[in-house]
């Protein structure tokens, strides 16, 4: 699994269309100094050619390792698994992941406390990740 790093972020979150897809799995292994979390994701590649065929969504694997803190609520009024929008922020050395989004005005920028509000975030050291195959094997 390729690394993401920091300055990788903005790039990698052009790379697909996060808003409507939907979260499949999230898994949590306990590790000492600090947890994994493995979380997949159904996407949809960002069209890069006009004269292509719409891409066909695929199965995101997102592996955050040395997680510090995280939050995964199922409220009873909101759609199940389903990501309004997905947004990435560094601070203090962690990444941080928010799998729904939160009312900021436009070009409002995120703080920490914005993605401890959220009801479904990540912040780990170290984010990896891949594209599954069909059949779940990468």
């Amino acid at each position: 699994m390729p690394p993401l790093l920091p300055h990788e972020l903005a790039q990698f979150a052009r790379k697909y269309r996060f808003a409507g897809g939907r979260v499949r799995r999230v898994r949590v292994i306990p590790r000492k100094g600090g947890a994994t979390v493995e979380v997949v994701l159904r996407v949809t590649p960002v069209i890069t050619d006009l004269g292509a065929d719409a891409p066909t969504p695929v199965r995101l694997k997102l592996r955050i390792d040395g997680v510090e803190e995280y939050r995964f609520l199922k409220r009873p009024i909101t759609s199940p698994g389903r990501a309004s929008e997905i947004k990435f922020g560094t601070f203090n050395g962690l990444i941080y992941i928010n799998f729904d989004a939160w009312g900021l005005q436009p070009g409002e920028v995120p703080g920490v406390h914005d993605f401890r509000a959220s009801d479904a975030f990540v912040a780990g050291s170290r984010v990896s990740w891949e594209v599954l195959e069909a059949n779940g094997a990468a």
